[in-house]
């Protein structure tokens, strides 16, 4: 037996491993790679196996990092089952089919593109010459339907006669109803046969409603290897969902290798405790300005979990009560899927809220906007608010409407409370507005690029690390070494090469045989 690791190797997205037998490949998540468009568009369209030698495929969690390619291998030849838990199964079909509709979305825009700039070069005759705003205006007019929607269809046949590229998506909506049929939902704890000699249980990972750890074992008469999956692995005493599993049955503590992410394997977060009382802080100091809240947030995870803490905050009248707007359809959805969900809340969650009737998820003063035209509303509002919109990491969605809106007003708060992968304008909005903060506020505020145009980021960037999803250092430190686990090897992987290398020597330090593998490499398990 041995496994290869596809994706998520010295980086943080495109979780895919292989664990593969005499008899079967099993498929380890299948998750999109995220930043640089270009380059990960390139990463994205490659299937580093063949789908239809795919035996079965086990699920850590619901996030597209992990997730995000699935429609691709069950399109292309792929006849197994999809192992995760109900509520990872009920999510992605909504993660999936959002991720659906921007593949659509972004290649039909590209082709727009193309076949504008393309018009536009016919019209002036030479590379050269540019035309007026006006000239541009009238081709786009051309390319577009009378409710001023792109024209696909004589887009794409303008770029075909004319032997133009035409971008393709990933996968379209179709594919992905397809795919929502392979999706086979288990119980936490229960064995699951994945393969010949080959069963599946799933822990809790304590990263997001439904997160796993999946430990596989291969079973050849009486000798046995065990393989052990971590996915994410969330913080610990956070409220909702339970904290990550460290006692383990018997038959699973003794494991070969351990596959474990190191996304934050060489950083602390702040402590759980800690994170209520600066978000109260934060909002407070923000509606003493008159300003509002812009909260960056993840559909799936972050979105409930701040819920739950304005919730909490607005019951005990700790804070102003100003309306929270949840501006994200996809976590309109998602939130759904929590409520049908209390199975796998803590006990925390049962005690104050459902022993009580009050839904965690609903208050007065929380609003979830639906239609284009409530956000662009929700834009021009001066009066102080706090907005929850995504994407999580400032790549696209609503978000970029309202940072348009309010970044250039020093009253406003942006609020970070997750991670921000490299290059993505997150990361350059919390690095250049800390920066700022550092420097005393002096001199021009640094300035801020997107939508083709610049903005001025005077708003105040804050960040509260304790609400990242993905345990710090210590506590994946505590899931190795206070759990019952008896752990031979552990490959690190969903970490930053900086954060693996290093979670690797402080692993190493504490008795660890640790390896940190790159893409394409493969362990055996004898």
């Amino acid at each position: 037996m041995h496994v290869t690791f596809h994706g998520a190797t010295r980086e943080v997205t495109g979780s895919f491993h292989t664990l593969t037998t005499e008899s079967d490949q099993i498929l380890l998540d299948c998750g999109l790679f995220q930043g640089k468009r270009k380059e990960t568009e390139e990463k994205n369209r490659v299937l580093p196996v063949a789908p239809q030698a795919i035996t079965n495929i086990v699920l850590s969690h619901a996030h597209i990092d992990h997730s995000g390619r699935l429609p691709m291998v069950t399109g292309r030849g792929f006849k197994g089952n999809i192992y995760c838990t109900g509520a990872t199964a009920d999510a992605c079909a909504y993660l999936l089919r959002d991720s659906a509709k921007i593949q659509e979305g972004d290649a039909a825009y590209l082709n727009y593109k193309t076949a504008r700039n393309f018009l536009a070069k016919l019209k002036s005759g030479s590379l050269e010459m540019k035309l007026s705003k006006e000239e541009m205006q009238e081709i786009g007019i051309q390319l577009k339907t009378g409710n001023h929607q792109l024209n696909t269809p004589v887009i794409e046949k303008l770029l075909t006669e004319h032997r133009l590229e035409i971008i393709r998506p990933l996968y379209s909506m179709a594919e992905v109803e397809d795919s929502l049929a392979y999706f086979e939902g288990i119980p936490y704890r229960l064995p699951t046969v994945i393969g010949k000699d080959l069963n599946c249980t799933l822990y809790d990972a304590g990263h997001i409603l439904g997160s796993a750890m999946a430990v596989i074992q291969a079973t050849t008469g009486s000798h046995r290897r065990t393989v052990m999956f971590s996915g994410d692995i969330g913080r610990f005493g956070k409220p909702i969902i339970e904290d990550p599993t460290l006692n383990f049955i018997e038959g699973h503590r003794d494991i070969d290798l351990l596959i474990m992410e190191s996304t934050y394997g060489d950083r602390l977060h702040d402590p759980v405790d800690d994170m209520k009382p600066m978000l109260r802080r934060i909002l407070q100091e923000t509606f003493e300005r008159g300003g509002t809240v812009l909260i960056p947030a993840f559909a799936y995870g972050r979105t409930q979990e701040l819920i739950y803490y304005l919730h909490e905050l607005y019951m005990d009248g700790l804070v102003p009560a100003v309306p929270v707007y949840i501006d994200s359809p996809l976590a309109t959805n998602i939130t759904n899927v929590f409520g049908e969900h209390p199975e796998v809340y803590d006990q925390e969650t049962h005690r104050t809220f459902l022993q009580n009737g009050i839904n965690p998820f609903n208050f007065k003063h929380l609003q979830f906007i639906q239609s284009v035209e409530d956000s662009m509303a929700l834009n021009r509002d001066q009066r102080p608010h706090i907005v929850l919109s995504g994407s999580g990491m400032c790549e696209g969605g609503r978000i970029l409407h309202h940072l348009r809106h309010k970044i250039h007003d020093e009253r406003n708060t942006v609020l970070i409370v997750g991670y921000m992968g490299q290059n993505t304008l997150g990361r350059r909005i919390q690095e250049l507005g800390q920066a700022y903060e550092e420097g005393g506020r002096k001199g021009p505020a640094p300035v801020l690029t997107f939508y083709n145009k610049e903005y001025p980021l005077k708003a105040r960037v804050q960040a509260i690390g304790g609400f990242s999803a993905h345990g710090d250092r210590d506590e994946l430190l505590r899931v190795l070494k206070g759990s019952n686990l008896r752990i031979k090897k552990i490959a690190l992987v969903h970490g930053e090469e900086k954060q693996s290398l290093a979670f690797a020597d402080t692993l190493r330090g504490q008795g660890f045989d640790v390896t940190v593998p790159c893409h394409g490499q493969s362990i055996s398990i004898a």
